[in-house]
């Protein structure tokens, strides 16, 4: 069986495109599938969609309903926790991911490859976010020790052992997408066309997309403050060798008063220290959330799992 993980927040409108599009492919593969659509606390009627979908489905549909809105990240983990394929997929339920994509995936993984991932190509977007996810992707390669291709989401197949590998990570400002790529093992990219959205606007927010970015760069990685320590010696040894030339032209007698110099270098010095405290503290909030051991999610209702079902919380 493959597992499919789908999250959903207010897609009411997507759910029955999404759901015959998916069902077509489903009907070809010559496996059993499970599909696990994580209704992460939407406001509209997508529950009710998914309800109806699940009663003429249910050997097929699992539905995970969330207490209020937990976001993507934790969506994706519940469907994780839940997964009981020997291999799993993870994609968007807005259509962004096209499910007909899917067979491409097992066949790489059937081939040998432990993550299949997609790799985003012609993305509909506006300029400005494509630019934003460029360089994202980009900077998050230079930060880290390991290899995260670029331009790649979380639409991805992965074999059990990867799945179970995840499952084991207790770190609450997940980055599924940065995980995958630390967890290692056989990864192969195929391209697939961005596509737009089906319905709406984007459900996430540039807040949140904010701090997924900032969880891609700070969980993942520590040498945003090995930067901070580098530069800190920078401007040290620079204010030093600046402070003997003041010295010396103070000794040649042409040294002149100069208040504007020392406000720009003040400001200058202060902007530094109040960059180098918030990449500090980034850190520290990361800390506090896992020291907290709060829930990544509070689930409200489940259906079509069984009574031995063990979602983890």
């Amino acid at each position: 069986m493959i597992s499919i993980v789908i999250p959903i927040f207010n897609e009411s409108e997507t759910i029955p495109i999404l759901w015959d599009r998916l069902h077509k492919v489903i009907s070809s593969l010559e496996y059993g599938i499970e599909v696990i659509f994580v209704n992460d606390g939407s406001t509209d009627d997508s529950f009710e969609k998914l309800y109806h979908l699940h009663e003429y489905n249910k050997s097929i549909i699992r539905i995970i309903t969330f207490s209020r809105n937990f976001g993507h990240q934790n969506a994706l983990t519940a469907g994780i926790d839940s997964a009981n394929g020997i291999a799993t997929i993870l994609m968007d339920g807005d259509l962004q991911d096209t499910p007909e994509t899917r067979p491409q995936f097992i066949k790489k993984w059937e081939e040998g490859y432990d993550v299949v991932y997609a790799t985003r190509i012609n993305r509909k977007e506006s300029l400005l976010k494509r630019l934003a996810f460029s360089w994202f992707y980009r900077i998050q390669k230079t930060l880290v020790n390991f290899s995260i291709p670029p331009d790649a989401g979380i639409f991805s197949l992965m074999d059990k052992k990867v799945i179970d590998v995840l499952k084991s990570m207790p770190e609450r400002n997940r980055h599924i997408s940065g995980l995958r790529g630390y967890i290692g093992f056989n990864q192969i990219g195929i391209p697939v066309e961005r596509e737009r959205r089906y319905e709406g606007e984007p459900r996430v927010s540039i807040i949140r997309l904010v701090k997924l970015a900032f969880d891609g760069f700070f969980s993942l990685s520590n040498l945003p403050l090995r930067i901070a320590t580098l530069v800190g010696i920078i401007i040290a040894l620079t204010s030093f060798v600046f402070s003997l030339w003041i010295l010396f032209m103070k000794f040649i007698g042409e040294a002149s008063p100069g208040w504007a110099s020392n406000l720009i270098a003040t400001f200058f010095m202060g902007g530094i220290q109040l960059i180098f405290l918030g990449i500090i503290g980034e850190y520290l909030g990361r800390i506090y959330d896992e020291n907290k051991k709060r829930p990544y999610y509070i689930i409200d209702q489940t259906l079509g799992f069984d009574k031995n079902s063990n979602l983890k919380q």
